[in-house]
């Protein structure tokens, strides 16, 4: 007679869960923590200008955004109907050009960036296809003395022409 005996059908063995509520809390962290919510609201009206071509920007971090439009029903009594120009959520209301708080606006963005990349800081122009072509010039040559020259115009695709 054998001392041991051979234990027969005990089947599978049950999984340890009792670290599972702590994996699942660690995910849930790491993702509330990366995860970056929009941080600019627009406050201006914009409908892009359509266009046929359209090229995808390389780095976002890099870029800034200037919005130009009216500003929103809901702001309008407040600031008028008159065109304005959006840095970030601060709505200019300047009356002629907005040099000062264009370059401004250039200045705290590129003191944001690694020193290797501040010269390939790009201005995302966003603008309504109803605004006068004077106040986007205005923002340019703002740029221009601000030293920002790598201008995007953002732009929504016309996609009845892409069977052509």
């Amino acid at each position: 007679m054998s001392k041991f005996k051979r234990k027969k059908g005990q089947g599978a063995q049950k999984i340890n869960t009792s670290s599972l509520p702590d994996i699942i809390f660690m995910l849930l962290f790491f993702f509330m923590v990366s995860t970056t919510m929009r941080e600019t609201e627009v406050q201006v009206q914009i409908t892009p200008t359509e266009v046929s071509e359209v090229k995808k920007l390389e780095q976002k971090s890099l870029v800034s955004y200037i919005y130009i439009g009216r500003p929103a029903k809901h702001l309008q009594g407040l600031y008028g109907s008159e065109p304005m120009i959006q840095l970030n959520d601060k709505l200019v209301n300047e009356e002629g050009i907005p040099t000062e708080a264009v370059q401004d606006f250039v200045l705290f963005e590129r003191e944001k960036l690694p020193e290797i990349e501040k010269n390939k800081m790009v201005m995302s122009l966003r603008i309504d296809q109803d605004i006068p072509m004077g106040k986007v010039d205005d923002v340019k040559q703002a740029l221009r003395r601000a030293k920002a020259l790598i201008i995007n115009y953002s732009a929504r695709k016309d996609y009845e022409d892409e069977g052509r």
